[in-house]
């Protein structure tokens, strides 16, 4: 019994990084989302907020079968956020907007990859998950190199 409880804390441990991930990303779009001069960069930030939000929802749904919620986001990690957007983004320059929001993607494949090879018997639907997230963090990296 013992294994079994142990591996389903390292599953809701898991979710929550997946979680915690996403809404890092939902933060970060905020915060430079009214900073972008393009509509076509605000029209990407807005599909990417809105894939973030729909694996939010699905962590979430799997978290609540596991009997867990899904954690808040600290509220300093939030202010620290946009006081360094704030900060970088000055000038208000969509190449910088692109730039912060590929450095700080790139940070949340590094998190996820790191997950899956610490997690490497995690549930099938947490491992398909964070795959997920990792496609869809590198497919925003791609959008956004054309504003470097």
């Amino acid at each position: 019994m013992g294994d079994f409880l142990m591996k389903e804390n390292k599953n809701i441990s898991f979710l929550n990084s997946i979680s915690k991930t996403c809404e890092m990303g939902i933060v970060g779009i905020n915060d430079v989302f009214d900073k972008a001069n393009k509509s076509d960069l605000r029209e990407i930030l807005q599909k990417q907020k809105d894939e973030y939000n729909k694996i939010l929802t699905k962590t979430s749904a799997i978290l609540t079968s596991y009997g867990a919620q899904e954690p808040e986001l600290n509220t300093m990690v939030k202010m620290s956020s946009k006081m360094m957007s704030d900060m970088k983004l000055m000038g208000k320059e969509d190449g910088r907007i692109a730039k912060m929001m590929i450095e700080g993607t790139n940070k949340g494949i590094i998190k996820m990859n790191k997950g899956l090879n610490e997690n490497p018997d995690a549930d099938n639907e947490i491992v398909e998950l964070a795959q997920e997230l990792i496609t869809l963090m590198e497919h925003n990296i791609e959008e956004l190199k054309i504003y470097l």
